[in-house]
């Protein structure tokens, strides 16, 4: 395992610092250990330890106890060493926090860049929406219609069912012959989403102006027989 592999440009491993001293490893490790409980005293913390796999000239791999130490840490543990090793490790981290925010600024931009994307796409979308839906804009959902009524939408609609004026059919309301060939109905789109994330464009039906003359006239004669409005 290489130093970049054992740090995230916030740690730094007793495997570096030995690096960065010209000192072996097991020499860093016995310096740690010996500075460790003054650490603890101060701050109710031991040094993180980990294991890593360190290749063999046979090809295979040991695990290699290490020390892995935020900056404070490495700090602290560097008072012990000279002023040319002291400058390496402060240009080490520097170095680490650079490559640190040069991934954070990567990831950024990919994330600016995604939403730019989706942004722009769906403006597109609703714009064709917009133009599908111009020759639909005068007309009336069966909500708007029940208000003007002053009846409940629900059961505006049963009535509906019950003259055999529209059916239900694949997720939206149709009419049935031969109300369909009137000019009664038209259909809007609105933009939707499959189970996958999947967008899709869905699509309802509304009243025209003609329609809504239709609907209001047979609900208001159908009110005025008791045993309807009473269903």
């Amino acid at each position: 395992m290489t130093m970049e592999m054992v740090n995230d440009g916030q740690r730094i491993t007793s495997l570096e610092i030995a690096e960065l001293t010209g000192k072996a490893h097991r020499n860093v490790l016995r310096d740690i250990r010996n500075m460790e409980p003054a650490w603890e005293k101060v701050h109710q913390l031991k040094f993180e330890q980990m294991q890593i796999q360190e290749k063999l000239p046979n090809n295979g791999y040991r695990l290699k106890k290490v020390y892995s130490l935020t900056k404070l840490e490495s700090l602290y543990v560097f008072t012990r060493y000279d002023d040319e090793a002291r400058a390496k490790l402060v240009g080490r981290w520097a170095e680490l926090e650079r490559k640190s925010l040069a991934k954070e600024m990567r990831e950024v931009k990919l994330l600016e860049t995604k939403e730019e994307i989706l942004k722009r796409s769906d403006a597109i979308f609703r714009q064709e929406i917009a133009e599908e839906n111009e020759p639909a804009c005068d007309c009336f959902t069966n909500t708007e219609i029940a208000d003007m009524l002053r009846v409940d939408r629900k059961w505006m609609i049963a009535m509906l069912k019950r003259e055999h004026v529209i059916i239900w059919v694949a997720g939206r309301y149709e009419l049935q012959p031969p109300y369909d060939r009137k000019g009664y109905e038209m259909y809007r789109h609105y933009q939707g989403y499959g189970l996958k994330g999947d967008r899709k464009k869905d699509e309802y039906m509304v009243w025209t102006p003609k329609g809504r003359d239709f609907v209001i006239e047979l609900i208001e004669k159908i009110k005025d027989q008791q045993e309807y409005y009473n269903y």
